[in-house]
C-alpha cells in the first residue's frame, strides 16, 4: 500500500485519566494486583484499538506502568542492589524503583530531553542480562486483536545508555555488552512476523562525538543482521549524521520533519537510499495546532523524487505522549480556538486524511479536506490573537536586558528589612491539595462564596502550622491553585485552559498544559489577595508565589505564529505588573519559579546561547522593577545546573532553590565558588513517601556546608508539597527544622 500511516507512540492517560486512577488505587491498596493488571490490560487494549481505527501500523511497546526507560532498565537487569533481586513481574519492586520505599531512595528522576515528561535515570549494573523481553509480551498481547498492524517499539540501546549519562569510552564499553542482549530481543520480535522494529534513538539529534557515532554505527551494523530495524529520531534533525545513517544496513529511518526542518533539506540535497523506508514525521507530536494539510501535501509530493510512495510511511514527529487525548472531550473552549486544535486522536485523523489525499487525490476526500483547512483558518482569523497594545508595550522594551541594583548592595538592604537567621528555613510553595480542597474547587462555580471561605480557611491553617513549626519564611500554601501554570493561565488574557487536556508528566502525575492562543497580558491581580491575607496572619515574612515566564511558556502549548522569545517577553510584562502589586501590598519576598528553565535548552550546545539570552531577558523583564530591598527567589527542578551556571547567575535572583535531593550534592560540587547568591538545595525528596530522619537531615545539611558557606545556604524541601499528605509534610518538616536547629548551634 502507498503512503502507509503510523505514529511514534501514543498517550497512556486516556480520557478521564483511567491510567492515573488505576495506579493510585493500586498504590493505596484499593485495587488488588489482579484487578490492577486487569484494569491496565483494558486500558492498553483501548489505546491500541483507537489507533487501529485510523492507522495502518500501530506502535506496541510504548505503553508503560510508570516510565518506559524504567521498563527498559528492568528488562536489561539494571536493578540497583538496594532493591534486592527483582524480576519483571514484581510490581512492588518496580514501583519501589520509581517512588522509593521503606527508606530506600528511588532512582533519580529528570527531564526527558527538552520536554516536560520525566524519566527515571538508569543506574549501571555490574552485569547486564535479559530478565524478560517485555516488548515481546506487549506485542503478543496486541497481535491477538491487531494482527499484522502491530509493530514493536524499543528504546534503542545507544540512547538508553546516554540517558544513563554515559558518554565516550564508557558508553562504547557498555554498548558492546548490550548488543548481544538487544540482538536476542530483536530476533524474538522478528520471529513474530512484524513489518519492522522501531528503535528509538532520539539522542542522535543532540551533540554526538565521532567516538560515540562509531559506537552507534557498529551497534546497528550488528543488530541489523537480526531483524528489520528502523532507527527513529525525533525532537530535532539528524543532519550531522544523515549520510552516515543512510549508509547503515537498516530497514529504514524515522525522521522528525516538524522540529527537524533541516531533515527536509538533507533529503533533497543528499537524496534517500532506494533500499530503505522513510518514516516521515510530518504531523506535530508536541504541539496542538492543526497541521497545514495543503502545505504538507505539497511537501510530501515533492519527496516522491527521492522516496517512492510504497517506501514512505506518514507519521508523527515524535510520540503523541505529549498531547491530550482528544479535542472532542472539551466543552467550553472558544470555537475560534477549538477549531484550530488537534490532540492525539485528531493527529490520527490528520494522518489518515493526508494519506487518503496522497493516494487518491484531494477530490476523493474533498469535503473533509475543505473542512480541515477552514477550521485551521478560523483559528488564524480569530479575535484576540493579535492585541496591538500588547505588541506596542513589548516593542517599547527594546532589545536590551533590564537590570536591578547589583546583588552585593541589594543583599544588605534585604537583610536589614527581613532580619533572617543563619540557615533560614522555608518551603518551595505548595502545601497538600486535600480532597476537601479539590471538592470545593469542583463546586466553586455553584458556590463561589463557600469556595472563597474554604480557601481562606486553608490559608489560615497553613500559616498556623508554619508558625507552630517555626519556619522562618512562610508561604500561603497555594490552595487556590490547581496547577502552578494552569492557575495563572486561567487568569491571563491570551491563554486558554482545557478541561480534559491531561498529559502525563511522570507516573500518575498528570498536568493540563494551557494553550497560548493570543497575545498575553494581565487584566487583574493574579495572587495578591491570597498572599496579602496570609501576610496579615503573621509577623514572619510570607513569600509571594509566581510562575516565571519561561516555565509558563515551556509548560504550555505555545502558539506557532509568533517567536517563542516574543511570547516569553509578553508573559514577563504581565508578571512585572503582578510583582508591583505584591510589593504595594507589603510583600517583601517574591518567588518566581522557573523549574523549566533548563528544560528549554536546545539539544545541541551551539544553539544554547540564543535561547539563554531571551530566557534570561524574559525573567528579568518580570523582576527588574522590583525594589532593591525586595528579595527575589526562584526555584528550579531536575536540572544539571553546572553547565548553565552563568545563565542562572544572569537571572540575578537573590535566592535560588534547586531540586538536588536525589543528586546527593553532586550539583553543588560544580557550583562551589562559581555562584555568589544564596542557594536552597533540597534537603529531602518530596517525590518519595520516605520520611527523612533528623539524623539524615543533619548529615545532609553538614554535607551542603562543605560546598557553601552558611550565609549562602537556605534549608528547604526539594520541591512543592502538593502531592504529599499533611501527616507526611508535618513529619518531614519537623525533622527538617530540628536538624536545622542542631546545625545552627554548631555555627559560630
Amino acid at each position: 500500500m502507498n503512503f502507509q500511516t503510523t505514529v511514534v507512540g501514543y498517550p497512556r492517560v486516556g480520557v478521564g485519566r483511567p491510567y492515573k486512577q488505576a495506579l493510585e488505587r493500586f498504590w493505596s491498596g484499593k485495587l488488588t494486583e489482579a484487578d490492577f493488571r486487569a484494569a491496565i490490560d483494558e486500558l492498553r487494549q483501548d489505546r491500541l484499538a483507537i489507533q487501529a481505527q485510523r492507522l495502518d501500523l500501530v506502535p506496541v511497546g510504548d505503553f508503560s506502568l510508570y516510565d518506559h526507560v524504567l521498563d527498559t532498565a528492568l528488562m536489561l537487569g539494571a536493578v540497583p542492589a538496594r532493591f534486592g533481586k527483582l524480576d519483571t513481574n514484581n510490581l512492588q519492586g518496580y514501583f519501589a524503583m520509581a517512588r522509593g520505599r521503606d527508606g530506600v531512595p528511588a532512582l533519580e528522576m529528570t527531564k526527558w530531553f527538552d520536554t516536560n515528561y520525566h524519566y527515571l535515570v538508569p543506574e549501571i549494573p555490574e552485569r547486564w542480562e535479559l530478565q524478560a523481553n517485555l516488548v515481546l509480551e506487549q506485542l503478543r498481547f496486541a497481535q491477538n486483536t491487531l494482527g499484522s498492524k502491530a509493530r514493536p517499539v524499543l528504546l534503542g540501546p545507544w540512547t538508553f545508555l546516554r540517558l544513563a549519562r554515559l558518554a565516550g569510552a564508557e558508553l562504547s564499553k557498555h554498548l558492546q555488552q548490550l548488543i548481544p542482549i538487544y540482538a536476542q530481543i530483536v530476533r524474538e520480535l522478528s520471529a513474530c512476523d512484524v513489518a519492522y522494529i522501531q528503535c528509538d534513538e532520539p539522542a542522535l539529534v543532540g551533540d554526538v562525538t565521532e567516538e560515540e557515532w562509531q559506537a552507534f554505527a557498529a551497534c546497528y551494523r550488528e543488530l541489523s543482521k537480526h531483524g528489520k530495524l528502523v532507527v527513529q529520531t525525533y525532537y530535532g534533525d539528524a543532519t550531522p549524521w544523515y549520510r552516515e545513517l543512510c549508509r547503515l544496513p537498516l530497514h529504514g529511518l524515522g525522521l522528525d520533519l516538524v522540529q527537524g526542518q533541516a531533515n527536509w533539506a538533507a533529503i533533497q540535497y543528499h537524496g534517500f537510499p532506494q533500499d530503505k523506508i522513510l518514516v516521515a514525521g510530518v504531523v506535530n507530536g508536541r504541539n496542538v495546532w492543526r497541521s497545514d494539510l495543503a502545505d504538507l501535501q505539497a511537501k510530501i509530493s515533492g519527496l516522491s523524487e527521492f522516496v517512492a510512495p510504497e517506501r514512505l510511511i506518514l507519521s508523527s514527529s515524535c510520540s503523541l505522549l505529549h498531547l491530550p487525548e482528544t479535542v472532542t472531550a472539551e466543552r467550553n473552549l472558544p470555537v475560534a480556538v477549538s477549531s484550530g486544535l488537534a490532540f492525539a486522536q485528531e493527529r490520527l485523523a490528520e494522518l489518515e486524511l493526508l494519506a487518503q489525499a496522497l493516494r487518491n487525490g484531494v477530490a476523493s476526500v474533498q469535503a473533509s479536506w475543505d473542512a480541515a483547512l477552514a477550521s485551521r483558518q478560523q483559528w488564524l482569523d480569530g479575535a484576540g490573537r493579535i492585541v496591538p497594545a500588547v505588541r506596542e508595550r513589548s516593542a517599547a522594551l527594546g532589545a536590551a536586558t533590564p537590570a536591578r541594583l547589583v546583588y552585593a548592595e541589594r543583599v544588605a538592604l534585604q537583610q536589614a528589612k527581613l532580619n533572617l537567621p543563619v540557615l533560614p528555613t522555608t518551603t518551595i510553595g505548595s502545601f497538600p491539595q486535600t480532597a476537601a480542597l479539590r471538592k470545593a474547587r469542583a463546586e466553586a462555580k455553584r458556590n463561589p462564596a463557600g469556595y472563597a471561605e474554604t480557601i481562606r480557611a486553608e490559608i489560615a491553617h497553613v500559616i498556623a502550622l508554619q508558625e507552630q513549626w517555626e519556619l522562618d519564611v512562610l508561604v500561603h500554601g497555594e490552595p487556590e491553585r490547581n496547577d502552578m501554570v494552569q492557575f495563572f493561565a486561567e487568569h491571563l488574557a491570551g491563554y486558554i485552559a482545557t478541561q480534559e487536556g491531561w498529559v502525563q508528566s511522570y507516573g500518575s502525575r498528570c498536568v493540563r498544559p494551557p494553550v497560548i492562543a493570543g497575545d498575553v497580558y494581565r487584566t487583574a491581580a493574579l495572587s495578591v489577595a491570597e498572599t496579602a491575607y496570609a501576610q496579615s496572619l503573621t509577623k514572619r515574612p510570607v513569600k509571594g508565589m509566581l510562575t516565571g515566564p519561561v516555565t509558563m511558556l515551556q509548560w504550555s502549548f505555545v502558539r506557532d505564529d509568533l517567536p517563542r522569545s516574543e511570547v516569553a517577553a509578553q508573559i514577563g510584562l504581565a508578571l512585572r505588573d503582578e510583582v508591583a502589586d505584591l510589593e504595594a501590598a507589603g510583600i517583601n519576598i517574591i518567588q518566581i519559579d522557573e523549574p523549566a528553565f533548563r528544560e528549554g535548552l536546545p539539544l545541541r550546545r551551539n544553539e544554547w546561547q540564543a535561547y539563554l539570552d531571551w530566557a534570561v531577558r524574559a525573567f528579568r523583564i518580570a523582576t527588574s522593577e522590583a525594589a532593591a530591598s525586595t528579595q527575589i527567589h526562584t526555584h528550579m527542578c531536575y536540572s544539571d545546573f553546572n553547565d548553565i551556571i552563568d545563565a542562572i547567575a544572569a537571572l540575578d535572583a537573590d535566592v535560588i532553590s534547586i531540586e538536588d535531593a536525589r543528586s546527593a550534592g553532586s550539583l553543588l560540587a560544580g557550583l562551589e565558588g562559581r555562584y555568589q547568591q544564596q542557594i536552597g538545595p533540597g534537603v529531602y525528596d518530596i517525590h518519595s513517601p520516605n520520611i527523612p530522619s533528623v539524623e539524615q537531615l543533619v548529615a545532609r545539611i553538614q554535607q551542603l556546608l562543605k560546598y557553601l558557606p552558611a550565609e549562602q545556604l537556605w534549608i528547604n524541601p526539594d520541591c512543592g508539597l502538593k502531592t504529599r499528605t499533611y501527616a507526611e509534610v508535618e513529619a518531614a518538616l519537623r525533622a527538617m527544622l530540628a536538624a536545622t536547629k542542631q546545625v545552627r548551634a554548631t555555627i559560630h
